[in-house]
């Protein structure tokens, strides 16, 4: 049947209120063009902060990146033109997989042009009729929409409870030809991590395979930044899966597997997200491996950005502020009451020239709302202290107005 377009502008309308959108009225703090904010960074006493990008290392604007993008335009020009499998290979690809595979310590690396479409694509291809799935609650809407489409089970577990976990494991393995447990590295909404040791030894006593997301933990987690395995000293080789993005820690774009040599060379030719999708254009390959030879040279990034995290998170503990389950490494929320409360508070600071956007609703628990901060290395002391005041008195505010309010 026909759906006009005034009955599917009326359903849209309704999911958008239902998603947020009937907390403001006065427009809404999603899709603003931040270099326009930037522009204008005079009209600040303070000048422009962003706490919500995920320059996790500062190197989006290093001279290495943009100067190393600029070239590989010159040289190669601005895209591949075809799939890596039939035209699309350069030599600067695997020359970054190469580097990448060896910073990490693992077989191989393939890099696949969208961070998301390489959890969606790769847990398809892992997951048959006769195998099982268990997904941490909260882990990746990436993770989450490529474990439902698989034809096998799909379970989740109570979110960082490897006792749940072992029970469904006790409970289903011998049910099912293969099991796939996914979970994330370091979990973008909570800054959480899992116990990966009894992880590791879990899934090896049920003869399951991991996939684990790194996607926040790459550049961020560990001494050198070589993620959560290096963070807990485990061998990364005991992971089957692991899941980068070339966005965060490596200022570019798109994603990429680590696994063994072999099971890379099997999805060079098996993986749907790679085998019929272009591969990544020559400016996005060449910032990302100058960004990766930045960190190996300049480790004390990720000594700076974990100094500043946990700065961010022990002042927002001292000023009473919630920050949930929050270790203090690069991500930090700050949890609020209400969506109202969220959304207030949001707009408080984007008032001081502040740009730290609510979630309510969408990617959290509707009764979770929050603030996410990613933190960088780049930041200052003087960036945190401005931010933990400019919340602490927008909550002043917003408490102020509440008890106005039913006063009336």
């Amino acid at each position: 049947m026909k759906t006009s377009n005034s009955s599917f502008l009326a359903f849209a309308e309704r999911r958008f209120r239902l998603s947020g959108r009937a907390l403001i009225e006065n427009g809404h703090p999603y899709f603003v063009p931040t270099d326009g904010l930037e522009a204008q960074s005079d009209m600040w006493p303070h000048g422009y902060l962003s706490m919500s990008h995920y320059d996790y290392l500062g190197l989006m604007h290093h001279p290495a990146t943009t100067t190393a993008a600029k070239a590989a335009i010159d040289a190669q020009g601005t895209g591949v033109g075809a799939s890596r499998l039939v035209g699309g290979e350069r030599l600067a690809h695997r020359a970054l997989e190469e580097d990448m595979a060896d910073f990490l310590g693992v077989g191989g690396v393939l890099s696949v042009i969208s961070g998301y479409l390489t959890n969606v694509s790769v847990i398809g291809l892992l997951v048959g009729p006769r195998d099982l799935v268990l997904v941490d609650e909260l882990a990746h809407n990436s993770i989450m929409v490529g474990a439902r489409g698989v034809k096998g089970r799909f379970e989740t577990y109570a979110h960082n409870d490897l006792d749940d976990l072992e029970r469904l494991l006790r409970e289903h393995r011998a049910e099912y030809n293969r099991v796939l447990i996914c979970t994330d590295g370091l979990f973008s909404m909570d800054g959480d991590i899992t116990d990966l040791p009894r992880l590791l030894d879990m899934k090896d006593a049920y003869d399951a395979w991991l996939l684990l997301d790194e996607a926040h933990s790459y550049g961020v987690l560990g001494a050198t930044g070589r993620g959560l395995c290096e963070h807990f000293g485990e061998d990364p080789n005991r992971v089957e899966i692991a899941i980068g993005t070339l966005s965060k820690s490596f200022a570019s774009s798109g994603g990429f597997i680590a696994a063994n040599s072999d099971v890379i060379e099997w999805m060079r030719f098996c993986l749907p997200g790679f085998v019929y999708s272009v591969g990544l254009g020559p400016s996005t390959v060449a910032s990302a491996h100058a960004a990766l030879q930045v960190l190996r040279t300049e480790p004390e990034r990720v000594a700076k950005l974990r100094a500043n995290s946990r700065d961010f998170l022990q002042k927002a503990a001292d000023a009473g502020l919630n920050t949930g389950t929050a270790i203090g490494e690069a991500v930090v929320p700050i949890l609020f009451e209400t969506p109202d409360e969220c959304v207030f508070v949001a707009e408080a600071l984007m008032q001081q020239g502040i740009y730290a956007p609510p979630v309510v609703h969408v990617g959290v628990p509707k009764d979770m709302p929050r603030i996410r901060f990613f933190i960088s290395a780049a930041h200052s002391t003087a960036d945190t202290d401005r931010v933990i005041k400019a919340v602490e008195e927008a909550l002043q505010a917003a408490t102020a107005l509440r008890q106005r309010m039913s006063a009336e």
